[in-house]
């Protein structure tokens, strides 16, 4: 962790809704998912939020040695968002407990405000993230 990872910092995140992340590519192995809307997925729209939290603590830890992980999310799914259009992330570091983070976070798909919440993560030295892990299939 590098002293400039304090609450504060602040990233907007854009990215173009491709028809990759609508629900039925979110398990294509569920006939459940493959009846759903074509809507931006719940699950890629936290992948999306998770995106431009690390991004925004990306310059403030020692990347990729350190890394984040996420611990926890509790996001609402506001509006739903077709293909094509454009979702924008506000992400804000609003506390540093040791090498827990806590985000405030908010989507917007140029129309409606789609999410808004809180998300946690943890800065974890990777080599040691990945052996323990490794572990697991022993």
């Amino acid at each position: 962790m590098k002293e400039t990872l304090k609450p504060g910092i602040k990233y907007e995140h854009k990215f173009v809704v491709p028809p990759s992340k609508m629900v039925p590519s979110l398990y294509p192995e569920s006939e459940e998912f493959l009846a759903m809307p074509e809507v931006f997925a719940t699950g890629f729209m936290v992948g999306f939020l998770e995106w431009a939290c690390i991004m925004a603590v990306k310059p403030h830890i020692d990347w990729p040695n350190e890394q984040t992980v996420g611990t926890h999310i509790d996001v609402s799914h506001e509006a739903a968002t077709p293909a094509g259009l454009e979702v924008t992330a506000n992400v804000e570091l609003i506390a540093v407990d040791g090498k827990k983070l806590s985000f405030k976070v908010e989507a917007h798909d140029g129309v409606d405000l789609i999410s808004r919440g809180r998300h946690e993560r943890f800065i974890i030295n990777k080599d040691k993230f990945d052996a323990r892990v490794k572990q697991k299939t022993i």
